[in-house]
């Protein structure tokens, strides 16, 4: 995970309501969505609500900056793009939760790698109730079952404020992640909440997720859901 802006000390936020609000948006191609997360950064005024996206996209690896194509072994019919977050080459695809936390870090006064925490430690969190051990790792960002990972963390932080996020595989077909060597690391084993017993779908992993994620990154709790 890298950012490409340094994070400066934060801005009065007195007036500011600290609750994000939360947005179901369902299943949405990536690139329009992609594009949707940068219009929000470069235009959003230093008093605007944070927001939190929760969705799913179609088939599609992504491409951080920085990342080596040969990473891509054999992609087939799905689509490859190159985006502008950190980090190597992931897949998304139905069953994934993707979690986009459009923040302005500056003003919460953290750094880029508190916010990866929380986003690892909101995971950690949710999965310990169905008695399921995960951690982080710092030399790669994520959050691992038994060294199988779980989720993916990549970010880009732009005038202070960061985009992408988050991908957690709920109940997904996993051949994909077969295709490449995951987050640019050869022989990565990818793993799934189903595949670990547990039955849940997209939106509800979404809807006990938040709550979590807005406690490792002490928000107020009553952020409501568009």
């Amino acid at each position: 995970m890298n950012a490409s802006e340094s994070i400066s000390s934060p801005h009065p936020s007195s007036v500011v309501d600290r609750s994000p609000v939360l947005k179901w948006l369902g299943r949405v191609d990536y690139e329009p969505t992609w594009r949707a997360m940068q219009t929000l950064t470069d235009t959003r005024g230093s008093e605007a609500r944070d927001e939190i996206w929760f969705l799913e996209h179609p088939p599609v690896f992504t491409l951080g900056m920085n990342a080596a194509r040969e990473h891509v072994l054999a992609p087939g019919d799905i689509p490859v793009v190159q985006i502008d977050r950190g980090g190597q080459v992931t897949y998304h695809g139905p069953g994934q939760l993707v979690v986009y936390p459009l923040f302005d870090v500056r003003r919460l006064g953290i750094g880029v790698r508190q916010l990866v925490i929380a986003l690892e430690n909101a995971v950690i969190a949710l999965v310990a109730e169905w008695d399921i051990v995960a951690k982080g790792k710092r030399e790669a960002p994520g959050i691992y079952v038994d060294d199988r990972k779980l989720a993916s963390i990549g970010l880009r932080i732009r005038r202070g404020c960061s985009y992408h996020g988050l991908a957690f595989n709920i109940a997904m077909d996993l051949e994909p992640f077969r295709r490449i060597n995951p987050c640019g690391f050869r022989g990565l084993e990818v793993v799934d909440l189903r595949t670990l017993g547990v039955e849940a779908d997209v939106q509800s992993v979404a809807q006990r997720l938040a709550p979590h994620l807005l406690n490792a990154l002490e928000l107020p709790s009553e952020a409501s859901w568009e």
